[in-house]
């Protein structure tokens, strides 16, 4: 499919010509099957939107979806997130979502706030550019906040219980994916949080 493009490091620096406008690009990564991609695709036509995640058969589905519904701010991309800088120039991003990640209990260097990826996202970003992290798991963001604290970093925006929050009143924070429809039946809280990391 058109939408989905595998490792395309000829795209670097060339991502607003792909899309063929001048519009912010926003990435999701570790996007899974594409669910919160699409749902921010839907509710903003005036931004373009790339999926990220190493499994082709979950991007598929994103990619799938898209196309159906007509959807031309979207597309997927498949790689390695730790490889991110090669597919993207310093400041062509303008956000970065981290929906739901795999809190990887054992493996912290693997987490995808870990001060070497949040170095990486740098690497990408504009100076003004935002990352916004929505999980269920406490340890991980807690984790996160210890990370952006030892960098000086404080977040723009931030809740534990993002439901019984007034930030919930935002749509782009209603948008569910599969894995936090889970987490809420099992009585989890989602946490939510909103940081720039210009000082890494």
């Amino acid at each position: 499919m058109d939408n989905i493009l595998e490792f395309p490091r000829e795209l670097k620096g060339k991502w607003n010509a792909h899309f063929g406008n001048k519009h912010p690009i926003v990435l999701e990564l570790a996007c899974g099957k594409g669910h919160y991609t699409l749902g921010l695709a839907r509710k903003h036509p005036e931004k373009n939107f790339i999926g990220v995640d190493i499994k082709g058969p979950r991007i598929w589905k994103g990619g799938t979806i898209a196309l159906e519904e007509g959807l031309q701010n979207v597309r997927f991309v498949r790689t390695m997130i730790d490889h991110i800088g090669d597919y993207f120039e310093q400041g062509e991003v303008d956000e970065i979502w981290i929906t739901f990640p795999d809190p990887q209990p054992k493996k912290e260097r693997k987490r995808l706030t870990h001060p070497g990826f949040l170095s990486a996202y740098k690497g990408i970003l504009k100076k003004d550019g935002w990352v916004h992290l929505k999980t269920d798991n406490t340890a991980f963001f807690e984790f996160t906040i210890g990370v952006l604290a030892g960098k000086g970093v404080s977040t723009e925006l931030q809740t534990r219980n993002l439901y019984e929050s007034p930030l919930y009143e935002d749509k782009v924070l209603q948008i569910t994916t599969h894995y936090e429809e889970l987490f809420v039946k099992e009585g989890e809280k989602i946490k939510y949080c909103k940081f720039r990391i210009s000082q890494f």
